[in-house]
C-alpha cells in the first residue's frame, strides 16, 4: 500500500539544549490507522505539531499526501485535519458556524450537506445552534473532530482523542475512527489508553525520548513480545513455593490457592508441561487452568523500561 506520510531523519531540538526529536524514520501507509504511543514527554505531541505545520522542524524531511510541509505548506495542511489534545474551541459561536467557518479557512465551497453529514455522523446534529460554552466536555471534543473534518481531509491526526472522557463516549468516539477509516481517511492518534490502541489500531509506534524504538502490526508486535500467563487453581492452598519448582519462575497468588507462571510463547519450550508434571510427582492437585496473552500495555511497559535500562 502507498505511503501517505513519510518521515526522514526528523530531529528537534530547542535553543535550551533539548533535543525532542532524534531522527525518526516512519512511512505511514494510506486508510491505516496508526497509533503513536509514549510515555509523556517523549516526543508525540511534539512530532504532530511538526508533521500538522505547528512546529518548524530542525533536520529531516517530511511529506503529506505528496507535499513538502517546509516547501508546499498549504498542499500538505490541506490534506490534513487536526484534533489537538488542548480543547480550543470560540466558545460564544455556534456549533454550525464554527465547523462551517473552519471549511472555508482551507478554500472549500460551501457544502451544507457535507457540514450536516459531519454533525450527524457525529451525534451533533441537534446541538447545531447551541453555542459551543452551553457544552458539555465530551461534546466539545466532537466539536473539534467536526472542525478538523470540515475540509475533507485525507489525513486525521488524534491528539489524545479521548481525554477526559467518559468510557461510553470513548467507545462511541472508537466507532466513528473505524468510519471515517472505511471511506479512506489515515487515522493517526496518539493516546494514554493503551486499550484505545488494542482496539483499533492497524500498526503501532512506540516513541521513548525523542527516538521512534518500534514500528510493527498490533497483531504481530502481540505475537512476537508477548507473554502468557498461566494459571494453575489448587485443589488445597500452598504455605510456600515448593523447593522442587525453583526451575520455573512461579509465584503463588490468591492466599497460596493459585500457582501463577509467567512462559514466552515464542520459546522452544516453554515449561508448561515439565511444571504440570513435577506438580503431579509432588502430589499437588489443581482442579483448573487458565492462560491469558499480555496486553499490548504490558508490552508497552517492557519496551520502555527496557529502553531506559539500555
Amino acid at each position: 500500500m502507498a505511503s501517505i506520510i513519510t518521515v526522514s531523519g526528523l530531529t528537534k531540538s530547542y535553543a535550551s539544549g533539548h533535543v525532542a526529536l532524534k531522527h525518526v524514520d516512519l512511512e505511514i501507509e494510506e486508510g491505516e490507522i496508526f497509533a503513536l504511543l509514549g510515555p509523556n514527554g517523549a516526543g508525540k505531541t511534539t512530532m504532530i505539531s511538526i508533521i500538522c505545520g505547528n512546529v518548524n522542524l530542525s533536520g529531516g524531511t517530511v511529506t503529506v499526501a505528496g507535499h513538502d510541509i517546509v516547501h508546499d505548506y498549504r498542499g500538505s495542511r490541506s490534506a490534513i485535519g487536526l484534533v489537538p489534545q488542548e480543547l480550543f474551541t470560540d466558545a460564544f459561536e455556534r456549533v454550525i458556524d464554527t465547523v462551517t467557518f473552519s471549511r472555508g479557512l482551507f478554500g472549500k465551497p460551501r457544502n451544507d450537506a457535507f457540514i450536516e453529514k459531519v454533525l450527524r455522523d457525529l451525534s451533533l446534529w441537534d446541538k447545531r445552534h447551541s453555542k459551543i460554552l452551553e457544552l458539555s466536555g465530551g461534546m466539545k471534543r466532537r466539536v473539534m473532530i467536526a472542525k478538523a473534518l470540515s475540509h475533507e481531509p485525507r489525513v486525521l491526526f488524534l491528539d489524545e482523542p479521548t481525554a477526559g472522557v467518559d468510557v461510553e463516549l470513548r467507545r462511541d468516539m472508537w466507532q466513528l475512527v473505524r468510519e471515517l477509516r472505511e471511506t479512506g481517511v489515515t487515522i493517526i492518534l496518539t493516546t494514554h489508553y493503551i486499550e484505545e490502541a488494542e482496539e483499533m489500531a492497524d500498526r503501532v509506534g512506540v516513541i521513548n525520548k525523542g527516538e521512534l524504538i518500534l514500528v510493527e502490526e498490533k497483531t504481530a508486535l502481540m505475537k512476537k513480545l508477548g507473554k502468557k500467563t498461566l494459571t494453575i487453581v489448587l485443589a488445597d492452598p500452598l504455605d510456600t513455593v515448593p523447593a522442587e519448582l525453583a526451575g520455573w519462575d512461579v509465584t503463588l497468588k490468591a492466599d497460596g490457592q493459585e500457582i501463577e507462571y509467567i512462559f514466552d510463547t515464542q520459546a522452544e519450550r516453554t515449561g508448561v508441561s515439565s511444571l504440570l508434571r513435577t506438580l503431579g510427582d509432588l502430589g499437588i492437585a489443581y482442579k483448573d487452568l487458565n492462560t491469558q496473552q499480555s496486553s499490548l500495555e504490558d508490552i508497552f511497559v517492557s519496551l520502555v523500561h527496557r529502553e531506559k535500562a539500555a
